[in-house]
């Protein structure tokens, strides 16, 4: 099966609504250790209910979920052993740059070397 420029185009859309979005749900999570319950359906539902209601969380979870919609049309037009590890691939890559734009992590040597790595080798999976 031959890869278009749609579908690479596709890959990007999904790691970057993915990518994007995982430092900010996990930002959005924040708090949530406070709350507490003595049963853990209860605490289930509590759990539920904070997330639902932070929309610090509900909405990159949202667009998060887009990605995921967007990934399932991809897999179902191209090679699947290709979508999974170039979006998963470049997914990490952009959550990694993402958070370091968030402040969350400094983002050393061996990070930069293993996202180029990553970045080769997805675009040596695309062109051959």
């Amino acid at each position: 099966m031959n890869i278009t420029l749609g579908t690479v185009f596709g890959y990007l859309i999904v790691a970057l609504f993915w990518g994007i979005t995982n430092p900010f749900m996990k930002k959005g999570t924040q708090g949530i250790e406070t709350v507490k319950s003595t049963s853990v359906i209860d605490q289930f539902l509590k759990d539920v209910y904070f997330l639902v209601t932070n929309l610090e969380y509900f909405i990159p979870f949202l667009i998060n979920q887009i990605g995921s919609i967007l990934n399932i049309v991809l897999l179902q037009q191209s090679n699947l052993s290709l979508t999974v590890v170039s979006v998963n691939s470049l997914t990490f890559v952009i959550t990694a740059l993402t958070g370091k734009l968030l402040g969350e992590e400094r983002v050393d040597s061996q990070t930069c070397i293993g996202a180029f790595l990553i970045l080769m080798g997805t675009f040596l999976c695309c062109i051959g």
